[in-house]
């Protein structure tokens, strides 16, 4: 179809404009690290291991375009623009991982021709527009960052020509790290171990690097329940910095050799598939890391009640089966990541959705996958497992879990090559505006025809925002009495369309 006249506009500005789409996973740490041994290079006080999970489920889409005609640096994160300022930590850690990528630039090879675009010594020319989101909720202790800032230095190795295979991706890592620690770990699928390194090696050995892949375990699956969407109280960053000055439990976890014991024996258990010794691990090292954070002075709380009664659901449901079958783990917040065998997956599901079940009218919006919960309603939990639940407590509730996310051990970073996956406009360099939600998709009960003016509506909003936005970027170069004139007159045009947007509101079904 064809671009607004404002985006048309604009093509001879972005003539250079070369971009790369790229996804990223996500990943959950079973031996996790908690506080940082040099906070300027972002290095844990310990080793960790975690498991990546599936992309299709939970990732992070960036989009990162380079152009001579971009002004500075940019970062929009689901749909907001960050704002650069040197107090913003954020902005700093964005910025350190493009100066960092910078320095490792190639001659960029246009994909369509095989040709240099640009050449290596040519990129400090260059500045970066980055557009970025989630599909999953952020800062609630899901690792979005992670997700996030692995996706951040993919994007543009892609664009500045930067080795991606095992080895580039490893030293890719390490900057990765600088942006969010466990980002490192979302630069590779399946079994996945960040070294904490020394700081003798200038922190150079304090990386990613592969222990077993995705392949090796599919059947590993997992159960998300997202006890709060918010932003969580207490950030990942600032609740390490005081558990490193007041938890005398930490000190003794980093050096007591217990964290490379417990290392080393998960490790060989995730290569062998023994799931008992796998989950007793994991759980054992989640339930010593939210101790320490109790232990942190004033205690940091990132578990609530509805992550205790998980746990406690859990071990009922292995307590019924006689071996553990289920293992939770909790990242700083509340959601609980539950592995289970894909052969256990189904009794799990309707286990938790007993006891969990979604609120009324809202089926369809409470997973990824309704048509795994669907499936699970039919009996998968037996009678006898549902009252051994009951015993700890828990009375059903809806509510208290937000949204169940079903999802798999998974792979590693993902480059996008069709136009539409792209988050940025070719035509500006600036953000598309987000796709209408799929009514249909989420499962809700509106009627075809409203959920067809709906979308007209959220569509016609949107080109209006991205008309003004891109307005706003051409009318910045103009002279200021020709700005003035243009922008009333180009503004009062653009904004008529809000009149059509109301009256499809008005319609009656």
């Amino acid at each position: 179809s064809k671009k607004p006249w404002a985006q048309q506009s604009s093509i001879s500005l972005m003539a250079d404009l070369q971009v790369e789409t790229v996804t990223s996973p996500t990943n959950i740490a079973c031996i996790k690290y908690w506080g940082k041994a040099d906070k300027a290079f972002n290095t844990p006080i310990n080793s960790s291991v975690s498991v990546t999970l599936d992309q299709d489920d939970l990732r992070a889409i960036t989009s990162a375009a380079a152009s001579k005609s971009f002004k500075s640096d940019r970062l929009w994160l689901n749909g907001k623009e960050l704002a650069m300022d040197a107090s913003n930590e954020h902005a700093n850690r964005f910025l350190t991982c493009v100066s960092e990528m910078r320095k490792l630039a190639k001659d960029r090879v246009d994909p369509k021709t095989g040709k240099v675009a640009i050449k290596a010594s040519e990129w400090p020319q260059y500045h970066f527009h980055v557009v970025s989101r989630n599909t999953f909720p952020t800062a609630a202790g899901l690792a979005s960052s992670a997700a996030g800032y692995a996706c951040l230095v993919f994007a543009l190795a892609k664009l500045l020509g930067i080795p991606t295979d095992e080895a580039g991706l490893s030293d890719l890592s390490v900057i990765a790290r600088q942006g969010s620690g466990s980002a490192c770990r979302s630069l590779f699928g399946g079994f996945v171990k960040w070294q904490m390194g020394t700081k003798q090696a200038g922190w150079k050995d304090s990386r990613a690097v592969p222990v077993a892949p995705q392949a090796l375990w599919p059947e590993l699956e997992t159960l998300i329940l997202v006890a709060n969407d918010a932003k969580k109280d207490t950030s990942s960053t600032s609740g390490m910095g005081l558990s490193v000055k007041t938890s005398l439990l930490l000190g003794y976890r980093a050096s007591s050799g217990l964290v490379d014991s417990r290392l080393e024996r998960i490790e060989k258990a995730f290569k062998a598939k023994d799931f008992a010794t796998f989950g007793e691990l994991t759980m054992a090292d989640s339930n010593q890391f939210h101790a320490t954070c109790l232990d942190t002075f004033p205690p940091i709380f990132y578990l609530n009640d509805t992550s205790r009664q998980i746990i406690r659901l859990v071990h009922a449901f292995n307590d019924f089966y006689g071996e553990i079958r289920a293992a939770y783990t909790f990242d700083a917040g509340p959601n609980a990541v539950i592995f289970v065998l894909g052969e256990d997956s189904p009794a799990l599901r309707a286990f938790m959705l007993h006891f969990f079940p979604p609120p009324p009218g809202q089926s369809g919006r409470f997973s990824n996958r309704p048509d795994l919960l669907d499936s699970s309603r039919a009996g998968d939990a037996p009678a006898e497992l549902i009252e051994k639940g009951a015993g700890t407590g828990r009375v059903a509730k809806p509510g208290d879990v937000k949204m169940m996310y079903c999802t798999r051990i998974g792979d590693g970073p993902r480059h996008l090559t069709k136009p539409e996956d792209c988050l940025l406009d070719t035509a500006t360099g600036l953000p598309l505006p987000p796709q209408p939600v799929d009514d249909q998709r989420l499962g809700t009960e509106a009627s075809p025809d409203a959920q067809g003016a709906n979308s007209e509506v959220a569509t016609l909003k949107l080109d209006v925002a991205s008309n003004h936005a891109a307005l706003l970027e051409i009318l910045k170069g103009l002279p200021s009495a020709i700005k003035l004139v243009k922008f009333t007159a180009l503004t009062a045009a653009f904004y008529g369309v809000f009149s059509i947007a109301s009256a499809l509101k008005r319609r009656k079904f």
